[in-house]
């Protein structure tokens, strides 16, 4: 069956079940032309992942070792430590960094030692934070997001030690946000028990540290897709939404779509390019994509690097769903 009509893959053949043709040609009868031109953009970006995958030989993957997934040039994902993977082609062409690095508070990470010393952890940072800042664009910027604190082995000033180093790498501060996570589990740390010997005082939220790299005003604007209710909304350094579940991620600590799509809409233009160099479950890069914007990720663990690309595509998968349910 050729489908659809007055399309790009109208000489493609679909294969879907009868249940589904009927549905497409039920709302394709209702929705009319401009439906089918919808459709026809849909699948053709399905068939055109599908062929991408296929071209992707092992002499492809010879030559680019690292790069383990290239959708059009607009999703990239890179296996490899951030500090060792050779990016000297993104230099100074990053317009924003979303990332949560390693919290070092004994998260299992697989390839990632969360348990090291605190001033080991420190170094860590100071040189991933060297790296990012070179691929930054002149007027790039990162959302960084990390805790408060941290109370395991003694309690650490997490947010204060991370962004004085970021400022001392060169980066230039600009705000903080607030993430009210809702769900996070209490941490109890209370010291001195219904005493005022030592007590401590603990806050069940994260931070989002806003940094840039010369100057906060983009010296070339693009094509902003945030609404008025969205700007209004976020401008407020309080941001309230849940977060994600491990168990339903598959990543010991991943942070929702919402918190990077967030970050996207209000920091950025469309086609900008989002970098994440540690990617995690992937979330960054689903952001990016559903905002039209290109998007790129490193991530050391080849566990998690076959869940991002598997959430991605799965995402892909379903917009084509999502056209043929609609109403």
């Amino acid at each position: 069956m050729k489908y659809l009509k007055n399309g790009p893959v109208q000489e493609k053949r679909v294969r879907l079940s009868e249940k589904v043709l009927r549905a497409i040609e039920d709302i394709s009868a209702k929705k009319g032309e401009s439906f089918n031109l919808t459709i026809n953009k849909i699948l053709e970006n399905y068939f055109n992942l599908k062929e991408e995958n296929k071209v992707h030989s092992k002499d492809f993957y010879k030559e680019s070792p690292n790069l383990k997934f290239d959708y059009k040039n607009k999703i990239k994902i890179f296996e490899n430590d951030f500090l060792n993977v050779d990016l000297q082609s993104l230099r100074e062409k990053i317009n924003l960094i979303i990332t949560s690095p390693p919290y070092n508070v004994s998260i299992n990470y697989n390839m990632h030692d969360d348990t090291r010393s605190y001033q080991d952890y420190l170094n860590f940072s100071e040189k991933w934070l060297i790296k990012a800042y070179d691929l930054l664009a002149f007027d790039g910027r990162m959302c960084l997001n990390i805790p408060l604190d941290k109370n395991k082995n003694g309690l650490k000033s997490v947010y204060a030690d991370l962004v004085s180093i970021a400022k001392e790498v060169g980066f230039k501060y600009q705000s903080t946000i607030i993430w009210n996570e809702q769900n996070i589990s209490r941490r109890t740390a209370w010291g001195s028990w219904l005493s005022a010997s030592a007590p401590y005082v603990i806050a069940p939220v994260e931070t989002i540290v806003v940094l840039y790299k010369n100057q906060w005003k983009r010296k070339n604007k693009g094509t902003s897709t945030i609404k008025k209710d969205e700007f209004i909304d976020w401008t407020n350094g309080v941001w309230t939404f849940s977060g994600e579940k491990r168990t339903k991620i598959g990543h010991p600590a991943p942070f929702p779509v919402e918190l990077p799509r967030r970050c996207i809409k209000l920091f950025s233009f469309k086609e900008d390019v989002v970098f994440d160099p540690f990617l995690g479950s992937g979330s960054t890069l689903i952001a990016a994509y559903e905002e039209g914007r290109i998007g790129i990720g490193v991530e050391i663990d080849p566990t998690y690097v076959e869940l991002s690309i598997k959430r991605i595509k799965d995402h892909l998968k379903a917009e084509i769903e999502e056209i043929l349910t609609a109403k």
